[in-house]
């Protein structure tokens, strides 16, 4: 279950409802009845539903990406939301962005190898910028080499490297904020944790004595 409460219809505001029916169908409860047509449980909405304010400026933001005024391509700007959900560690961001890469044109081998973008040959030199660049707005907080810089700047506008960078930060808080609320298919307990000994067995604690001793 999420980390906080999902709004039911009958508790959503006016302006929630028309989403509501949009992904889960006229009428139907989405915490009654979770499940949207790609497959997700949906309670992403429904969690984001609890400010409404808030579920209306992420859904304009989604709106801004999409928007027909946009300089940076969709396949770039995809290739860019899939690897920050796959950075971020978020498999609902980036699970939903690979079903985005294949309608944008994206072969599977080219999916497939977003893991290992940097020892895949399957990109090409600007296709690895934006992967590169997603990177070090990810991982390395915004510190970007000049090197990759100039190869953005080399195929693309200030103005889509401008929305490249926007929408790629926007993802990453989208899989940030995923993980933290246990939201869709980032609604996991913590995997890192301590593995016990088999009952009544110290072997592995007893040699660690001895090493210290």
């Amino acid at each position: 279950m999420p980390r906080l409460k999902q709004v039911s219809r009958a508790e959503a505001h006016a302006s929630v409802l028309p989403l509501y029916d949009a992904l889960f169908g006229a009428d139907v409860d989405p915490v009654a009845q979770p499940g949207t047509a790609t497959g997700t449980p949906g309670d992403w909405w429904t969690v984001f539903a609890l400010v409404p304010e808030c579920l209306q400026h992420a859904t304009a933001g989604f709106q801004f990406y999409r928007g027909k005024k946009r300089k940076i391509s969709p396949k770039l700007r995809e290739l860019g939301q899939a690897r920050a959900g796959f950075a971020r560690g978020s498999q609902f961001v980036f699970s939903q962005h690979c079903k985005a890469l294949r309608a944008a044109g994206f072969s599977e081998a080219q999916i497939d190898a977003i893991p290992h973008w940097s020892s895949s040959d399957v990109f090409d030199e600007i296709e690895k910028a934006v992967l590169a660049y997603t990177d070090d707005l990810v991982l390395q907080g915004g510190r970007v080499a000049d090197g990759t810089f100039a190869v953005l700047k080399k195929h693309l506008s200030d103005e889509a490297i401008l929305e490249l960078t926007y929408i790629t930060c926007t993802y990453e808080m989208h899989a940030t904020m995923t993980r933290a609320l246990q939201l869709e298919f980032d609604n996991v307990g913590e995997r890192v944790v301590e593995v016990p000994l088999p009952e009544g067995e110290a072997r592995d604690i007893d040699f660690m004595r001895a090493v210290d001793d």
